[in-house]
């Protein structure tokens, strides 16, 4: 019998790429999804109507820039990971809902209820740059094949970890470099783990008989889409945003961790 995957690819508002592009990220998640024979897709913009396809579904996988799971689908959502279901979280997933400051310029991220059952919360992030990523555990079946560390051109998640879980990709990053008034206003860095210089990329929680594992990792953007005033300079282009932007993507450890992750959403606990 094949297995079930639910793919939620989509910016806010409904249609916009919310600074992404979400063609490319849908169509190499449907083509990784496509070289497995025991594998039946469906696709959504969003978690509208997620009721609608859970249901005998083994994996859902998300990668979005604005939608969450209302309080009805979080709902659906959080019975569906206590029965055995596994969610397969990317990149802007750990976001959601931003609001404008009643006292200043920019917006800061609203911590709400999805972000309990994701298990972590985006505070922002600095300009796109080159960085380190460590594993500090390769026996994982999400890390199965990577090595102790990797380099890679990306966004760095500045994510706070909500409850407990398997931390399983990290980066040292002691302070936000990121320049007055770019990107979200936080009060606090909580995504700073207790060491002083530890960031959390990756992990994964468990509910009831199921899991839900979050990355960090994998902005991309297109000319219509790039929304990037400068980047860092320490990426390729010396401080200058490419029009075209794969970063991740092009790198065999992020195709091996999303691999990985297809093996590792279709053991459904539940039907095991």
């Amino acid at each position: 019998m094949p297995k079930h995957v639910h793919l939620i690819t989509g910016g806010f508002p409904r249609g916009a790429t919310a600074g992404h592009d979400m063609d490319y990220a849908r169509l190499r998640l449907l083509q990784l999804l496509n070289e497995r024979d025991d594998v039946v897709a469906t696709v959504a913009n969003d978690f509208t109507d997620v009721a609608n396809w859970l249901d005998g579904t083994s994996l859902l996988m998300t990668y979005v820039a604005g939608p969450f799971p209302d309080e009805p689908s979080l709902a659906v959502i959080n019975r569906w990971l206590e029965g055995g279901g596994r969610w397969f979280a990317l990149h802007g997933t750990s976001g959601g809902k931003a609001v404008r400051m009643p006292d200043r310029p920019g917006r800061m991220m609203v911590k709400m209820e999805h972000h309990q059952t994701l298990g972590s919360f985006f505070l922002n992030h600095p300009p796109i740059r080159r960085f380190r990523v460590d594993v500090p555990n390769r026996n994982h079946p999400l890390t199965h094949n990577l090595p102790s560390h990797f380099d890679v051109d990306d966004e760095l998640y500045l994510i706070e970890m909500l409850g407990s879980a398997e931390i399983l990709l990290t980066t040292e990053l002691p302070a936000d470099p990121s320049p007055p008034g770019f990107g979200f206003y936080y009060q606090q860095d909580t995504a700073l783990q207790p060491d002083g210089k530890t960031r959390v990329l990756g992990y994964e929680k468990i509910i009831g008989n199921g899991r839900v594992a979050y990355l960090a990792l994998g902005h991309c953007h297109s000319p219509t889409s790039n929304v990037q005033p400068f980047v860092d300079e320490s990426v390729a282009t010396g401080g200058v945003t490419p029009k075209t932007f794969r970063g991740a993507w092009e790198t065999p450890e992020f195709e091996q961790i999303l691999s990985n992750a297809v093996s590792w959403g279709l053991v459904n606990l539940s039907h095991a």
